[in-house]
């Protein structure tokens, strides 16, 4: 790739980011809200979210949209079998959540509004999955 295709993403990040600490959705305050029930903030962009992810999905179906190679997008469904992975994989990373009071996308957004305790669990985080690409073929999936 060249390092202007790189710069796309870069600047697409970026303004992803931007709208992230804007719409508070970064914000340590607004998750602990949500996760108290005290507020319908972070469900309603939660719901949004949830909302235009189905639609977006429903379109690459049915006008079988290509990526960017011009390779077709095939979404393969999730294997019902593997219920209690989801169920555990979901409540860890909601426990993680709720304890950080930031998601993975959201530290680096955090990072670069000024925030820079955020360095400890993005790193805490490249260390997890370093050690889980380390140990995955010894674990059950």
């Amino acid at each position: 790739m060249k390092i202007l295709e790189y710069l796309k993403y870069l600047l697409i990040g970026t303004a992803f980011g931007f709208i992230l600490v804007k719409s508070e959705v970064v914000s340590w305050f607004r998750i602990q809200e949500m996760f108290r029930f005290d507020s319908f903030h972070m469900y309603g962009i939660i719901g949004l979210a949830v909302v235009v992810g189905i639609i977006s999905i429903q379109i690459i179906k049915k006008k079988n949209i290509k990526d960017t190679k011009g390779n077709p997008i095939t979404i393969p469904p999730k294997d019902a079998s593997q219920w209690k992975r989801y169920i555990i994989g979901g409540s860890m990373f909601g426990l993680g959540w709720a304890l950080l009071g930031a998601c993975p996308g959201p530290m680096f957004a955090l990072l670069g509004s000024g925030i820079t305790v955020m360095i400890i669990p993005i790193l805490s985080a490249v260390a997890g999955t370093y050690v889980y690409g380390m140990l995955r073929d010894s674990l059950p999936h």
